[in-house]
């Protein structure tokens, strides 16, 4: 098939960084529009941005010109928003009023009653509540969200269980890589030899989002898993990879190889489409007491993939295992460009 033209929101950003790089050579997307702040609107890209990432800036890429973030300045219809959420809030809407399809990194709409928050491997069927969306808002185009870059691979390690076995309540402690700040971040003083706790917002995202994304889609209704999770989160000094330490109860028990087999045999929707972003194992389980390791792990399944470890009896509740997961690619952009693919493939979207 020809490929369909995307543009991305907000595309000089650390986010918007990755979306490109993610997106560059893609089998089924085209970059056509990058838009940003009336700062960096008009400029050459590569004129514009402060590259970070460790990939090179494609020279095609470079040499495309900035428009404005107005949705009069998007030919795209498909959209990647890397916008801050203070923005999101204002802008999105008015994209979605013009026709175009968010595919949002940003939290400004992930809780909202008709706006889906999609792990694909989850929950696509909440993809569905577009048609909703659109009808009470009145809009053309619709804003769908991926989660938080810790929610998404807390989930890829809970979803396994939650399937097989049930899970009813989990205790989880984050250690989160620097460049889930964004980009200048948290400055070199505060984080070197240190451990900075996180303010109250993203342990309640924790918290809530994993409820809505393993929950049910009922009626034009999104229903609340039925679990307790209790977080705490914190920021460490490691470039990319948030790891997390897990505490899981149970509905039905299990054995330590029962626990095994449900990660290893985990396999959803995207991977039997295989659709281009999918990882294929989603979950990879580590041998050994010492891994998962941000620098050795994070980019398993092309930084794309859950990584697992570490599985034990737990004293509190039922089981412990660390989790692993690349936080910009898969907790971010990666996630928002699967989400996309997925509603390409199954014909969601008019493209």
């Amino acid at each position: 098939m020809s490929k369909i033209a995307v543009g991305v929101l907000g595309a000089t950003g650390a986010v918007g960084q990755r979306f490109i790089s993610l997106l560059a050579q893609h089998p089924w997307f085209e970059i056509t529009d990058l838009l940003a702040s009336e700062r960096s609107a008009g400029k050459r890209y590569g004129d514009a941005v402060s590259w970070i990432l460790d990939t090179p800036l494609p020279a095609h890429i470079a040499d495309m010109p900035v428009r404005p973030a107005h949705p009069d300045a998007a030919g795209a219809r498909i959209l990647f928003s890397a916008l801050p959420s203070e923005q999101a809030r204002e802008l999105e809407p008015a994209f979605a009023t013009a026709g175009h399809y968010l595919f949002s990194n940003a939290s400004a709409y992930r809780m909202a009653p008709d706006v889906p928050l999609v792990i694909t491997e989850v929950n696509p069927e909440h993809l569905n509540m577009v048609r909703v969306q659109q009808a009470r808002r009145g809009w053309d185009g619709f804003i769908v969200c991926n989660a938080n870059c810790t929610t998404t691979h807390l989930v890829g390690g809970l979803h396994p269980l939650h399937l097989a076995f049930g899970v009813e309540s989990v205790f989880v402690a984050t250690m989160q890589a620097a460049s889930g700040a964004g980009y200048p971040g948290v400055p070199a003083l505060d984080l070197i030899d240190n451990i900075v706790p996180h303010e109250y917002g993203e342990e309640e995202k924790v918290e809530t989002e994993p409820l809505k994304i393993m929950g049910g889609f009922e009626g034009g209704h999104f229903v609340d898993a039925n679990m307790t999770i209790s977080a705490h989160c914190h920021r460490v000094p490691v470039l990319d990879g948030h790891f997390e330490a897990v505490s899981v109860a149970l509905r039905t028990p299990a054995t330590a190889e029962q626990i095994n087999d449900a990660f290893r045999s985990y396999r959803r929707s995207p991977q039997e489409l295989g659709l281009p972003s999918a990882p294929d194992p989603a979950v990879v389980v580590v041998e050994g007491m010492s891994r998962p390791q941000p620098r050795l792990d994070r980019m398993t399944g092309r930084g794309m993939a859950t990584v697992v470890g570490r599985i034990r009896p737990c004293n509190l509740l039922d089981w412990r295992f660390s989790v692993l997961g690349h936080n910009t690619i898969r907790g971010a952009a990666g996630g928002s460009i699967l989400n996309a693919e997925w509603m390409v493939h199954q014909q969601i979207m008019a493209v």
